[in-house]
């Protein structure tokens, strides 16, 4: 394991170090943090519903720059007072690192021209009709969309997303046998239908591999 974390870099060490942390979040292995994020998260999102994206930004750097100057001016009286010399406060944060190397930003312009690349291979396939049945199948789910966009907007399905982020990866964990068995139920009942359609619409059986 340690020859292993030794061969990665730095980047995707940070990579992994996400990750895990991010999974622990979802999960709430510390429920006091994950529900710090989760609660700040629907703040910030319920905030944008409210108040435009300009405001909310504004807000949130008057709040920021309120705490630091006001931390600022303490540490600086304090340090008066007691008559010690203990420097920047945010010091440690001023000299730390931030910014990205060469080899990063390439790394994650490639990773994103890779993704990009695969997202227009997958919609020409899908709109000019490669295969008959995953074409309709997004058509449906094209038409599903347009009643989701009659009901819900952009950031109401963000806030269910963000949620369902919090919520479904706990409910299943303790519910997992049972959310497979109908997830299976749902599945078979699915590639029946689907077998069906593909018998009775000339073309849309897929070719043998």
């Amino acid at each position: 394991m340690t020859s292993l974390v030794k061969n990665l870099d730095s980047a995707e060490v940070c990579c992994i170090f996400s990750c895990v942390v991010s999974i622990d979040l979802l999960y709430w292995r510390n429920v006091k943090q994950s529900g710090a994020v989760f609660s700040s998260v629907l703040l910030l999102l319920f905030s944008l519903t409210q108040f435009s994206v300009v405001s909310v930004g504004a807000y949130l750097a008057l709040a920021a720059l309120s705490a630091t100057i006001s931390f600022r001016i303490y540490k600086s009286v304090l340090q008066a007072v007691q008559k010690t010399d203990e420097g920047h406060p945010f010091k440690s944060y001023l000299e730390m690192e931030i910014a990205l190397s060469q080899d990063q930003i390439s790394k994650y312009a490639d990773k994103i021209l890779l993704y990009t690349n695969t997202c227009m291979k997958e919609l020409r396939r899908l709109f000019l009709v490669q295969d008959l049945v995953d074409s309709l199948k997004f058509a449906v789910l094209m038409w599903l969309l347009t009643y989701v966009g009659a009901l819900f907007n952009g950031l109401t399905l963000l806030i269910l997303a963000v949620v369902s982020m919090f919520t479904m990866p706990v409910v299943y964990e303790k519910h997992q046998a049972q959310i497979d068995q109908y997830v299976g139920l749902i599945r078979t009942q699915v590639n029946s239908v689907v077998g069906k359609i593909q018998a009775k619409i000339p073309g849309a059986k897929r070719k043998e591999e």
